[in-house]
């Protein structure tokens, strides 16, 4: 949580279990934000210069630091969001295991390479490098103040460039901790923090940074589009999600079932790729809703340290989520657990609804909050043109034995998660990112280093030409050549090349 600014340009963030104040930060002006871009500049040219082994070794270095001190971080992250000590410490973990892939594998992903120079061009040595923007300006979330903002902090890093993160106003504490560790690690401030409010967001845009990577919800998005643009600053943008899970005839229903709550109700419901909605073929969904709700109805939200379900980290949220399971009970809906009595000052208990309609809130817009909406479905294909049918498409989840892959190549997302829940988020290799009102770029993987580069294309004669082509001294003799050469080449158009010909038992 976070205080209103005072006069003195300040802020508190605030433990949302207890209201108390964690810390107070400054709201640095758009003054502020062009020095710390300025000074970022001056440092990209010093680590842009680096080898990839050499940043490497800086980064697997701030690694060291970070898991030493990772109860350090896990702690400083319960207290600004409230989430429990073993989610913040889970998340640390994920975070450094994706710091060390980008670490480890940026110069096999960027690093300049050959590629086929074609017939026509046989005399030329081709390849491409991807090669640094300079100053990566991140805009992170407060749901997972280290983990999501680290998918570009470390990747950017990694590729070359230097960041400037202006963290969530609800976690600023974080994102000071993270810029601490590495100057202490790495001794030049490569990356560095700038706390404050939406303005220092927007200021952050308008900087003069090479490109800007943001996480948070839709409508946030479109307005740090609109700021990019004034500027053509470029953009990755990771919005929100309306994440659904299929559950076929022949799932392992056990594991479906745990599934679906913890990606509807971990982080109290405010993960962008969790569960908000269920679709269950008829044949399993008595079974289905009746073990989902004897487990949410043993899931409780307290203020004990031990809660597996924090508070409501952005008080406003509290409304929204209240809003959409009111909307889902008027029109129909059934809540076989919690309700509108569930959403309280500062926690909310899970809520599962069925018999809810399609274009009701709960379905259609994104919750944040530990609730979910199952329904029932005839077929499998019922359930994807239903899960296809929203404006998000970040991730997606199937459980079936015999039809796993099928099902999720057919599902509109940008990742799918089969007989499990959000675990593509947790493979660095894995690119992460969406389609729609989810988003568009990506973070993670070979994807999210390149995210952050330029691709630099060279070619080099290594012998003169057998048909000089770019010079104004060509010849009829030339030219005719080059006809009867693409004729044969080209001509039968409908021939596949032989990589691209079907294997057997693939047809």
């Amino acid at each position: 949580m976070t205080t209103t600014p005072e006069k003195t340009g300040t802020f508190a963030s605030l433990d949302p279990r207890t209201g108390d104040v964690v810390a107070t930060h400054p709201i640095h002006s758009a003054e502020d934000v062009a020095a710390a871009v300025m000074r970022a500049r001056e440092e990209s040219a010093w680590w842009m210069a680096l080898s990839f082994e050499e940043r490497a070794e800086h980064l697997l270095t701030w690694k060291g630091v970070v898991t030493r001190r990772m109860q350090q971080l896990a702690d400083l992250m319960h207290r600004e969001t409230g989430k429990p000590h073993g989610d913040a410490a889970l998340e640390v973990a994920l975070a450094i295991d994706h710091l060390h892939w980008a670490a480890t594998h940026a110069k096999k992903h960027l690093d300049r390479r050959r590629v086929p120079s074609g017939l026509l061009m046989a005399n030329q040595a081709a390849s491409v490098a991807y090669r640094p923007l300079g100053v990566i300006g991140v805009i992170g979330p407060w749901n997972y103040p280290v983990f999501t903002p680290m998918g570009s902090i470390a990747y950017a890093l990694a590729a070359g460039n230097a960041v400037v993160f202006k963290p969530s106003e609800f976690t600023p504490g974080v994102g000071e901790w993270l810029a601490r560790t590495f100057l202490e690690a790495v001794g030049r401030p490569v990356f560095s923090v700038v706390t404050g409010l939406g303005d220092t967001g927007a200021a952050l845009c308008r900087a003069g940074v090479d490109k800007v990577a943001f996480t948070g919800s839709t409508a946030t998005g479109k307005r740090v589009m609109a700021a990019c643009a004034e500027t053509l600053t470029p953009v990755v943008i990771e919005a929100g999600g309306k994440d659904a899970v299929i559950v076929d005839h022949d799932a392992d229903l056990d594991a479906a079932v745990e599934a679906s709550l913890w990606g509807a109700c971990a982080n109290a419901g405010q993960t962008c790729a969790g569960v908000e909605r269920v679709y269950v073929h008829e044949l399993v969904y008595d079974q289905f809703v009746a073990q989902l709700a004897a487990a949410a109805k043993e899931l409780r939200a307290t203020d004990s340290a031990d809660s597996p379900i924090g508070p409501i980290t952005m008080p406003k949220q509290l409304e929204i989520i209240r809003s959409h399971i009111a909307d889902a009970l008027a029109r129909g809906g059934r809540a076989l657990v919690g309700g509108t009595d569930a959403v309280g000052d500062r926690f909310v208990q899970p809520t599962v609804l069925v018999d809810v309609p399609e274009d009701s809130l709960a379905v259609t817009e994104e919750t944040f909050g530990p609730t979910v909406t199952v329904r029932k479905v005839a077929t499998v294909e019922e359930a994807i043109e239903l899960t296809n049918r929203s404006k998000y498409a970040l991730g997606s989840t199937v459980f079936s034995k015999a039809r796993g892959m099928e099902i999720a190549e057919q599902v509109r997302s940008g990742m799918t998660a089969i007989n499990g829940v959000i675990t593509f988020a947790a493979v660095p290799a894995l690119p992460f990112g969406g389609v729609g009102d989810s988003g568009f770029g990506r973070i993670h993987g070979a994807d999210g280093l390149r995210e952050f580069t330029y691709p630099k294309a060279i070619t080099r004669q290594r012998f003169k030409p057998a048909l000089a082509l770019t010079t104004f001294k060509r010849t009829a003799k030339a030219d005719q050549q080059l006809i009867s050469m693409m004729t044969m080449m080209h001509g039968r158009g409908t021939t596949l090349p032989k990589a691209m010909k079907p294997r057997r038992g693939e047809r």
